[in-house]
C-alpha cells in the first residue's frame, strides 16, 4: 500500500467516525418524543383503600415531577383527583375523577348539598357517576384509571391525565 493511499483511506475512515459523532445527537433528537411518550403516564400513589369510605368522595393532590424540555422539575402539585370507594365487591372497587371541570377546566369541588359536584366558574354540575345534571358541560366528569396494590390495606394508584376541555368527547392532552 502506498502512503498516498494509507492517507486516503484514514482520511475517509476519520470523515466517517466525525458524521458518526455528529449523526448520534441529531438521531437522539429525533427519537426523543418516542422516549418521553414511554416513560410518561405513570401511576402515582395516592391513598390507601383503608382512608376511603364507601360512597364518600375524597379530595387528593397529585404530586408528581416534571420535566420541561431540558429543565427538570422537582416533585409538586400537578392536579387533583376524586376518589369514589365502591361498595365491597364492586368492580372497579375505586373509581377516580379528575378535578377539572370539561367545560373549562376550573376546579370542581363538592357541592353545598355534599351530594354532588359542583363547578363554580359556570355552575356545571354532575352527580357522583359524573353524569352532567345540566347542559353546561359538553361531557360528563373524566375519569382516570385506578389499580390496587395487592397488600392488605392495598395503595390506590391513580394515572393522571389531562383532558380537553370544551369538547364531547374525552381526548388527552399530550
Amino acid at each position: 500500500m502506498t502512503r498516498r493511499k494509507l492517507f486516503e483511506v484514514l482520511a475517509i475512515g476519520l470523515g466517517n467516525v466525525m458524521g458518526l459523532v455528529l449523526a448520534i445527537p441529531g438521531i437522539a433528537y429525533f427519537l426523543d418524543p418516542l422516549r418521553k411518550m414511554s416513560q410518561s403516564g405513570g401511576f402515582e400513589s395516592l391513598a390507601r383503600l383503608g382512608q376511603l369510605q364507601v360512597g364518600v368522595p375524597q379530595s387528593f393532590a397529585v404530586i408528581a415531577a416534571r420535566q420541561d424540555a431540558w429543565v427538570k422539575y422537582p416533585k409538586e402539585p400537578v392536579g387533583s383527583v376524586w376518589l369514589i370507594r365502591q361498595p365491597d365487591g364492586s368492580q372497579p372497587a375505586v373509581i377516580a375523577y379528575t378535578a377539572e371541570c370539561p367545560h373549562l377546566g376550573c376546579a370542581v369541588n363538592l357541592g353545598k348539598d355534599g351530594k354532588s359536584f359542583l363547578c363554580p366558574c359556570h355552575n356545571s354540575a354532575f352527580k357522583f357517576d359524573g353524569k352532567p345534571v345540566n347542559q353546561v358541560p359538553p361531557r360528563g366528569m373524566d375519569t382516570l384509571e385506578v389499580e390496587l396494590t395487592k397488600d392488605d390495606d392495598p395503595q390506590v394508584l391513580v394515572k393522571f391525565d389531562r383532558f380537553r376541555t370544551m369538547s364531547k368527547e374525552k381526548t388527552p392532552l399530550v
